[in-house]
């Protein structure tokens, strides 16, 4: 029994050296990771603020957890942003600090001196600094955000949150996102985050939005904004995951199958809304995106342009303002987007993408181009030698839909799958940005049919068979010869019919593409204002197929053109009643009618048009 008990006695000493050694060690660390002030500590005034004021500012480097940084003042650049808006000059410190400096993604970074809020770090200074030197957002400026009215049309209805699961303690230029490199200081970067999308179009969608500053895009991973197992978009649960100051936040322009999101940091929480950034991000205004949380995987050190690989996390509300200091996000509210859905087939596989995309007339045509695009990149079949068919339709609220139906053939010049994006990106646009248009987009539906190769048909000659002195009532036979790519010409047959109505004289027939019958149909408009949407979706649901031949007669007879409607063989009385509104109005005048006559399928994309010429001759015909 002795050995035993002096055995004990001899370890007792280490035994106690090694717990106040791992208590010491749980104290420092409590120390090191202290809980970010609330912001019901109030609020430090800028009339306050003074050269070697200390602060603490708090961001999340890696994972969720915000960590603090010390913050000393150098002084307040007066009216930098504007006249009566200052920015807060300081320098950040510690070891995390001055290795990474200024981070894009940082932005909204909350400063507080003690446990009053002074802003939030938003701003850099020049690029390759020794220093971490940064641009606070005065909280003031903040706040005026925060007091904006909640307009109830930017978004759905709001989901309470429960006191339980809020937080415990949580009480620029013009677009200062595409500032020049050579300016002294600007907005700190929000780096936009690409999940789902092939380089290819990573690189189309910096084309579509340069000089905006989104096309600063950073390596990232979507969340949980993933479509269901019924083949259409479920829009995710929204989460009550507390939300801290220093927290990192998404703000989704697409979600589902695809994904396009900019984060940044919150600067300030209530228990109905959280403001963030602490500058714009799309200086939209009033807006209706997700709010999401988010991830940072790791904060990526660079002497050039430093920023935040990052992870979307759950929905947590909708942002409903983009300011000029700040975004403002309310908690638990639902975003209204815009669902798009995509199927593509191509002989050996089918594939589908349902996402939704923002609603906002400067970038929801570049965002569902960039989708569509991207969805034609995901084929292993998918060549330059693809040609596509895109069918479809726009559904607005209080109008029938409007239909989509567009050719791309491969070809040398272009880049066939880009062409398809770009083409049904116009034909929306005209819709979606139309001043006229009241309705909301509910839903756009697109299906693509991949070709291989080439698809192009050239007309190469037509003529009449027979004599070009004809009556009236008579058939004529057109024979039309089309040169499909490197193959053998095709020769076609079309049986016209003359109306018997018309008169001696000469006569000209048209034989052409869908385009040209379509501009002949709808003559330039002198119009001096913009066309509505109702004239907008008739010219559209009246587009001809690109993969027929047509044969028009082009008779001495007036057409008009009204509120995207053609009028064919016009009595005189009519014709000098809208000869006063060409001006005033969407109305054209044209001296021929254009009478479609008959049309064939080519089973392919047809370019070109003949004039054929025809001689009427007095005293009918036989038909």
């Amino acid at each position: 029994m002795k050995p035993i008990l002096k055995g004990i006695a001899a370890f007792l000493p280490c035994l106690l050296a090694a717990i106040v050694t791992l208590l010491s060690s749980v104290a420092s660390a409590a120390q090191a990771v202290p809980v970010p002030p609330p912001s019901t500590g109030g609020f430090f005034p800028l009339s306050e603020v003074h050269r070697g004021l200390t602060a603490t500012a708090w961001t999340v480097f890696s994972g969720t957890t915000p960590e603090p940084m010390d913050v000393e003042v150098l002084g307040v650049l007066r009216g930098a942003r504007g006249p009566g808006h200052d920015i807060i000059l300081a320098v950040l410190k510690g070891s995390r600090a001055e290795y990474t400096g200024v981070v894009a993604g940082m932005s909204g970074s909350p400063v507080y001196v003690g446990k009053r809020l002074l802003g939030s770090i938003s701003y850099r200074f020049g690029q390759f600094s020794k220093d971490a030197i940064a641009g606070i957002t005065p909280i003031e400026q903040m706040l005026e955000v925060r007091d904006l009215p909640i307009q109830s049309t930017d978004l759905t209805q709001s989901i309470a949150l429960p006191p339980s699961l809020l937080p415990a303690s949580v009480d620029r230029p013009s677009n200062p996102l595409a500032a020049s490199p050579s300016t002294t200081f600007q907005a700190m970067e929000t780096p936009l985050s690409m999940s789902g999308f092939h380089p290819e179009a990573i690189r189309f969608w910096q084309q579509q939005v340069a000089g905006t500053g989104l096309d600063n895009i950073a390596a990232g991973g979507s969340g949980s904004s993933l479509p269901s197992s019924t083949g259409s978009y479920a829009e995710p649960p929204m989460s009550t995951t507390p939300v801290l100051p220093g927290s990192a936040v998404s703000v989704q322009l697409i979600r589902g199958d695809l994904e396009l999101a900019a984060t940044c940091t919150v600067t300030y929480v209530d228990p109905k809304q959280i403001l963030a950034c602490g500058h714009p991000v799309l200086q939209a205004g009033s807006v209706s995106l997700p709010m999401t949380t988010a991830e940072v995987v790791v904060t990526l050190a660079s002497p050039f342009s430093p920023f935040k690989i990052v992870n979307t996390g759950q929905t947590i509300g909708a942002f409903t303002e983009d300011r000029d200091a700040a975004i403002r996000g309310i908690l638990g509210a639902r975003a209204k987007m815009i669902p798009l859905h995509i199927a593509v087939h191509s002989p050996t596989a089918a594939r589908e993408l349902h996402i939704e995309i923002l609603d906002l007339p400067s970038l929801t045509a570049q965002a569902m181009m960039v989708s569509l695009y991207e969805s034609l990149l995901e084929n292993n079949q998918s060549t330059a030698e693809t040609s596509y068919h895109v069918t479809g339709s726009i559904d607005l609220d209080g109008d029938a839909q409007s239909p989509i139906d567009l050719w791309v053939s491969a070809n040398d010049q272009a880049n066939s799958p880009m062409d398809a994006a770009i083409l049904t990106g116009t034909s929306f646009a005209r819709i979606y940005q139309n001043d006229a248009r009241r309705g909301n987009i509910r839903s756009i539906d697109l299906h693509v049919e991949e070709i291989p190769g080439r698809v192009s048909l050239d007309l190469e000659s037509a003529h009449i068979v027979s004599s070009d002195i004809v009556h009236a009532g008579d058939t004529v036979i057109v024979e039309a010869t089309l040169r499909p790519w490197r193959q053998p010409a095709r020769n076609l047959r079309i049986p016209v019919t003359l109306p018997a109505r018309l008169g001696p004289g000469n006569l000209r027939l048209l034989v052409s593409d869908a385009g040209t019958l379509d501009r002949t149909l709808d003559q330039p408009r002198q119009s001096t204002h913009p066309a509505d949407i109702q004239s907008v979706l008739a010219r559209a649901r009246s587009k001809h197929p690109a993969d027929r031949l047509y044969i028009t007669l082009l008779v001495p007879e007036t057409q008009a053109g009204l509120d995207g409607h053609t009028l064919t063989s016009l009595p005189l009385s009519m014709a000098n009643a809208l000869e006063p509104m060409r001006a005033a109005q969407d109305v054209s005048l044209n001296g021929e009618s254009a009478d479609l006559s008959a049309e064939i399928p080519v089973d392919g994309v047809v370019s070109g048009f003949q004039i054929l010429n025809l001689h009427i001759d007095g005293g009918g015909g036989l038909n």
